[in-house]
């Protein structure tokens, strides 16, 4: 049977191999968290779509992602209308609302959707009920995110406070979501949505949502609807318009750069933490490994033994750190509320698994160069 060379090596000195594992281990779970809060910001470019009973987006050309988006004529919705294969056409409008906490008194932005009652838009059950479109026609009437930030104040149904200065009342809850894009989201009815934001007329809209006929071939569609309409807006499907949006959150925002830079750095972090574990152990038996190589021992092997220490350290740094990842995400869903879509995915556990092993493996061709070069001569120095 082969002797273990590397795994002896490492646990020669254990108050070593305890440090390297917990420096392996703090860069998995950098790495971790800095991927979980991108993939939550990829997650929350879709949140609002996937609610929405439509499966293809007109929105203006001039449109960032959809809490920027630019109004453009109600026209365009209803000559989407009338093209072949769509079902129904349906305007949609958002704009940001100042709603007042009823304690506090101190006032937060609140992103806000309009949609006529009429039409099927959303997709969250509780908008599905009749009663509760029959709440949304009263006045000054809105139904408020039960995932919206505490800042905001109490949500329960019946609670009556101001938003941009006008009484509001809230008539009722859902389960949404915004996270990056908003913190708390209220649906409200067109004529209400008019009443806030006035002096913005429902002539002007932010998104149009498209329904196809059930037997309609989607890009048929949409190339119709291309031709049809003109350049004032923009044709995506649903996936498309998401994409749109991950793409924004992701490559264009300071949120997306700073996370995608905290994973470069936790990985950097953790190879010159196994650099320095590996050089060390080096150093300290260089007379074994300049022995090993008086008896005959090729380089390669050498080169090999280094390697497997380097991935030994990469899967025993890799369990402590995943263990702790998972422990974070649950404790940051629950203090965001859920309203941060954060959770541990197994594709991200095998990529953050492989990317330790590249790490570590880097840290252990660095330093690698100290065995190749050791001279047998070193025995008797």
């Amino acid at each position: 049977m082969q002797t273990p060379l590397a795994l002896l090596n490492l646990v020669h000195e254990r108050t070593r191999l305890i440090v390297a594992i917990a420096g392996v281990a703090f860069a998995v779970i950098l790495v971790f968290m800095n991927l979980g809060f991108l993939g939550s910001l990829s997650k929350t470019a879709s949140l609002f779509y996937q609610e929405m009973n439509a499966d293809i987006f007109l929105i203006s050309p001039q449109a960032l992602e959809i809490t920027t988006t630019k109004p453009f004529p109600i026209e365009r919705v209803y000559q989407a209308a009338g093209v072949r294969g769509v079902e129904r056409a349906m305007p949609l409008y958002v704009g940001y609302l100042q709603w007042r906490n009823p304690e506090t008194r101190q006032s937060r932005a609140v992103f806000a959707f309009g949609f006529n009652l009429n039409d099927p838009l959303f997709l969250l059950p509780e908008l599905q009920e009749p009663q509760t479109l029959a709440t949304l026609r009263q006045p000054d009437t809105v139904l408020i995110d039960r995932l919206s930030r505490p800042e905001y104040g109490p949500l329960e149904p019946g609670t009556e406070t101001e938003a941009d200065r006008r009484r509001v009342v809230v008539g009722g809850q859902y389960s949404l979501g915004g996270a990056f894009a908003a913190d708390a989201t209220v649906i409200m009815s067109d004529q209400n949505f008019r009443r806030y934001l006035s002096p913005i007329p429902l002539t002007l809209v932010n998104l149009g949502l498209v329904k196809l006929q059930p037997d309609a071939d989607l890009q048929a569609v949409k190339a119709a609807l291309q031709r049809t309409l003109p350049p004032d807006v923009r044709v995506l499907t649903q996936a498309e318009i998401i994409e749109s949006d991950r793409d924004y959150w992701i490559g264009t925002t300071s949120t997306g750069f700073i996370f995608g830079l905290g994973v470069a750095v936790s990985v950097v972090v953790g190879i010159v933490i196994v650099y320095q574990v590996l050089y060390t152990d080096i150093t300290s038996h260089l007379k074994q490994y300049a022995t090993l190589k008086a008896m005959g021992y090729r380089s390669r092997f050498l080169f090999s033994t280094v390697i497997q220490e380097a991935v030994i350290l990469a899967v025993l740094g890799y369990i402590p750190g995943f263990i702790v990842a998972l422990g974070l995400y649950e404790l940051t869903y629950r203090a965001t509320s859920g309203g941060l879509p954060i959770a541990m995915e197994l594709e991200r556990a095998i990529t953050v698994l492989i990317l330790t092993i590249i790490m570590c493996s880097i840290s252990g061709l660095i330093s690698v160069n100290k065995v190749v070069s050791a001279d047998p001569a070193d025995v008797f120095s």
